[in-house]
């Protein structure tokens, strides 16, 4: 079997292919254990010009014009290859190849430093606004409410809610390219209520914690909730773009209820959505990402929520009490550390568990769990994902009261003004459970 070009091919270009993408690789030969030897070549040969491989490709450093210009070359040679997603911000750009493009790419293309599997990337309120102590936050005599803070939700869009009148100010399609707003699948609409619905339609019962902030919707997951590391990349760089083109209306910050399964790299700086999230992270954005739903087991950090520097969110259990911590517990499904590389997260719990908030009617998941209805207008739904857009509409309140605040400040007032009722197990509870009153500096009088 090892004098099987692809195999031949992985081998000696294990260095710059990562773990994943040379599985891909290994896994196309499967099928030959069940086809008679004297086909093998012939569907080999079927294989390297006809299977499409989704990449991303990194180029070494200020090579980035030089190094896409090589990959567009080659795939005008190959069939079912081409360049999809540019990201210079990182100096890569997402692409198809067939596997004989791939190995024309690894043999003549000099400035390429290394290429990963552009893998799937899945999406992972009631007493919620009250148990993070976020629904009465009043600084110098006046209540914060988000106003003038931007929160792009990255997800599967936004559905027009009521509850969200006015404040959609922007709306990017990267699955179907549609103009105006929707949501298809649900959850991005819940998770844009979970931050910064106003409770229009329940008299304010079901309000979240930045009532007034601007929300942004950019569609990366498709109807089903699914997606690819290059949509994500792209929803994050459109950020930093929209920002540099509206330098007086900018977003704030960034809610990622998504993610993947964390790659084994020499470091989690190596993971191409690590890299843009803290891009986006140094250009001045929030950014809250969701610790994933992988939980009780240790080491079931999602990416990007691996990263060292974005804020990652696990989920908290109020048990349906907002007046006390005595039964609150981290959530059994949210996902634990340490990450794959040493590194204590998640970050902070917020609430996370039968999350009422926004419903997108007649979405996917609206029609899956028709149980899941409050009335005609809401939704309940538990994971990090809710807990992560929450986290986000504190930290509108906060940016509200500091509108100079840089990220890592804000990311130091959350973690040092959280409630540790517990044992102090930061890969379960983080720095604590979050706490707006806390968290938001100045007099509440």
């Amino acid at each position: 079997m090892f004098g099987y070009s692809m195999i031949q091919l992985v081998r000696s270009n294990a260095h710059r292919l990562d773990r994943s993408l040379r599985e891909e690789i290994l896994n196309l030969y499967r099928p030959f254990r069940w086809t008679p030897c004297f086909l093998h070549k012939f569907f080999e040969g079927s294989l390297r010009h006809m299977k499409k491989l989704p990449v991303i490709i990194e180029f070494e450093k200020d090579c980035h014009l030089e190094g896409t210009a090589e990959i567009a070359r080659v795939t005008n040679n190959h069939f079912r290859s081409k360049v999809k997603g540019d990201f210079s911000k990182i100096s890569c750009c997402s692409a198809d190849l067939s596997p004989s493009g791939l190995e024309e790419v690894l043999s003549s293309c000099r400035h390429v430093k290394k290429v990963y599997l552009n893998r799937k990337v899945h999406a992972l309120l009631d007493n919620a606004v009250d148990s993070a102590n976020a629904k009465n936050v009043i600084r110098q005599g006046r209540k914060l409410t988000g106003k003038g803070v931007t929160i792009a939700v990255i997800d599967t869009g936004i559905y027009p809610h009521q509850d969200l009148s006015g404040r959609i100010i922007g709306f990017k399609d990267f699955i179907n390219d549609r103009p105006d707003p929707y949501d298809d699948n649900g959850h991005g609409t819940h998770c844009a209520g979970d931050a910064a619905g106003d409770g229009t339609a329940s008299a304010g019962q079901y309000i979240g914690p930045a009532p007034e902030a601007d929300i942004v919707g950019v569609k990366v997951l498709d109807k089903m909730g699914s997606g690819s590391l290059d949509t994500v990349m792209q929803g994050v760089q459109w950020c930093m773009d929209y920002n540099e083109n509206n330098p007086d209306n900018k977003i704030d910050i960034i809610s990622m209820s998504l993610g993947s399964a964390a790659q084994s790299y020499e470091s989690e700086n190596d993971d191409p959505m690590v890299k843009i999230v803290e891009k986006a992270w140094a250009s001045g954005i929030v950014v809250c990402v969701a610790a994933g739903n992988e939980g009780p087991d240790a080491g079931t950090i999602a990416s990007p929520g691996i990263s060292d520097q974005v804020i990652t969110v696990g989920a908290l259990s109020d048990n349906d009490t907002s007046d006390t911590r005595e039964d609150d517990d981290v959530a059994s499904f949210s996902s634990r550390g340490p990450t794959l590389f040493g590194k204590a997260k998640p970050d902070i719990l917020a609430p996370g568990v039968n999350i009422v908030s926004l419903r997108s009617p007649n979405s996917y998941l609206d029609k899956l769990q028709k149980s899941n209805r409050v009335g005609d207008q809401y939704f309940v739904l538990s994971g990090t994902s809710m807990a992560t857009p929450i986290c986000a509409g504190i930290v509108a309140l906060l940016l509200e009261q500091l509108p100079q605040a840089k990220p890592e400040e804000v990311r130091s007032l959350l973690m040092n003004g959280t409630d540790l009722w517990k044992d102090r197990n930061e890969n379960i509870y983080g720095a604590g459970y979050i706490n707006a009153e806390n968290s938001v500096p100045g007099s509440n009088s």
